[in-house]
Parts: C-alpha cells; sequence; structure tokens
C-alpha cells in the first residue's frame, strides 16, 4: 500500500465498523444470534485473511496466552452482545454513543490496573465523555427503553475498554489477525449452546446481514486496518478510527431517519471531540495495540 491508498483503506474500515449498529438493526433475530452468526462469519473471513493475505507468522500459544485470549474472547461476547441489545431497545444512534464512552472508561481503569497516573487532560476527557452522557440520556426514567439502551450501550463500552486493556498487556507477542480470530473463535462457542435452538428460526435475509456485519465489520474492516499500519502511523490510525461514531450515526440518520434532537447532537460532539483527544494521548501506542482493538467493534 501506499500512504494515500492506506489512509482510503482506513476511513473504509471505520465506515464498515460503523456500519455494526446497522446491520444488527436490519437483522430481527436475537442478540446473541446475531453475535454468534458475525463470530462465525469472521473466523472465515480472518481465516482467509491470514492465509491469502497476510505474511505474518502465528505465534505458538503458550499457558498464559491461551488464558488470556479465552478472557478477551468472554469480553468480547458480553461487548457484543450489550451493545446489540443496546441497538435492539433504543436504536443505532444512542447505542453508538452509550458505546462510545470507552475512552473515559479506559483512562480510569488504566490508572487503577496499570497503576499509571492520570493527568489532567485524561481526566478533562472523562468530564466531556459523563457531560456528553447526560446530553444523550432521553430522560432519566429507568423504566424508558431509550435510557435503558444507552446503559446496555454503556456497559458495552465499559466491556470494550476491559478488552482494549487486556489486548495492550498480549498484542506485543501476538500478531492482531491471529488474536483476532482467536478471540471470535470463543464468542462463537460460548454462544453455541444458547444460538443453536434458534438457529430454525433465522430467515435467511437476516443471514445476509448477519453474513455481512461478520465478513466486512469484522473480518475486512479489521484486515484493512492491519495492512494500512504497514504505511501508516498509529497515531493516525487511532484517530481515523475514531471516526466510526460518526459514520455509525450519519447512516442511522440516513436509514432509519433517527432524528438526534440539539441535546443530543451537542452530547454527541462531546464524546466524539472525547474520542479524538484520547486517540491523540494514544499516539505513541504501539501499532500492534491499535490493530488489537480493532476488531472489537
Amino acid at each position: 500500500m501506499t500512504p494515500r491508498t492506506a489512509l482510503g483503506a482506513l476511513h473504509i474500515g471505520a465506515l464498515m465498523f460503523g456500519l455494526t449498529g446497522v446491520f444488527g438493526k436490519l437483522a430481527a433475530a436475537s442478540p446473541a444470534i446475531i453475535v454468534f452468526g458475525r463470530a462465525a462469519f469472521a473466523v472465515l473471513a480472518l481465516a482467509f485473511f491470514a492465509r491469502f493475505a497476510s505474511n505474518t507468522r502465528w505465534q505458538k500459544l503458550n499457558a498464559v496466552d491461551l488464558r488470556r485470549l479465552l478472557l478477551s474472547g468472554l469480553l468480547l461476547t458480553g461487548h457484543w452482545v450489550s451493545f446489540f441489545i443496546a441497538v435492539k431497545v433504543a436504536g443505532v444512534a444512542i447505542a453508538t454513543l452509550g458505546f462510545a464512552s470507552f475512552p473515559a472508561f479506559t483512562v480510569i481503569l488504566e490508572g487503577l490496573i496499570f497503576r499509571e497516573r492520570i493527568r489532567a487532560n485524561e481526566i478533562l476527557l472523562v468530564v466531556l465523555v459523563s457531560v456528553g452522557l447526560v446530553l444523550v440520556t432521553p430522560d432519566f426514567d429507568l423504566a424508558s427503553g431509550a435510557t435503558a439502551g444507552l446503559l446496555w450501550a454503556v456497559a458495552s463500552g465499559l466491556l470494550f475498554a476491559l478488552l482494549s486493556l487486556t489486548n495492550r498487556a498480549s498484542s506485543g507477542r501476538i500478531p492482531p489477525v491471529q488474536a483476532a480470530l482467536c478471540q471470535n473463535v470463543v464468542v462463537a462457542i460460548c454462544l453455541l449452546p444458547v444460538a443453536v435452538p434458534q438457529l430454525s428460526e433465522v430467515r435467511a435475509i437476516d443471514w445476509l446481514w448477519i453474513g455481512l456485519l461478520g465478513v466486512f465489520c469484522t473480518g475486512v474492516a479489521h484486515s484493512l486496518f492491519v495492512a494500512s499500519l504497514a504505511v501508516i502511523k498509529a497515531r493516525t490510525a487511532s484517530v481515523v478510527f475514531a471516526l466510526e461514531p460518526v459514520y455509525g450515526i450519519t447512516l442511522a440518520w440516513l436509514l432509519f431517519d433517527e432524528n438526534p434532537t440539539l441535546r443530543m447532537l451537542i452530547g454527541g460532539a462531546l464524546i466524539i471531540v472525547a474520542i479524538v483527544v484520547s486517540s491523540r494521548l494514544s499516539g505513541s501506542s504501539s501499532k500492534n495495540a491499535v490493530a488489537a482493538q480493532a476488531p472489537s467493534h
């Protein structure tokens, strides 16, 4: 890839990640079925990429690696299921904005888990996300479907932050594509007992949306990120990845007529600014660490 084509690939990957909620809403299936199908199709797509398009040699996994991949797979399962519950309950826009709270959780958890000092600009990031979530909240009645969906989405963001930190701990040794494939295998296995009784009820058109979700929003999107990192700086990749909520909310507005209120737009803008700031702050992280986060949403 040239730098120009790599930047284009990054934006296409971010757009595909932004389609995650859209395909999840189009598929009239339960979140468990959607996540199971997504993981299964993602395994096929990632295996194809690893076999024919990647020159990275896979690492032999030791016991520590297997435990970390199992943990990250469980976190990924919870992250995806809670996100798609939010999509079903509150819509794509609210689910995407709630999930986008993950930079604030990452800052807090990094301080707690890795004993890293929280800087003043990171405190500002947490404040921006918190204010943004308050503004995005449709009302403060827990009986409201939109509010319940937002809470599911925030839980998804928390699980994504935990997953990112788990990936960070192992990203220096395990190639991103190998880690992503193993994590998706864990997801599929975890949900297999729940999914099997429901498989016969899934419509053909729903399998189309789930297949697109697994192949393009997971396998292809992650592969584009990994390939582009060969010539693009990690800082640039993380900032482009931060545009995912913009793509997702715009597509929800165009396809589902999810018209945000002025208050939601202001709150969403604050959250997106926080994501960009977080991306800039983490620009010194390794390319493997950035790529390891890519398949998670």
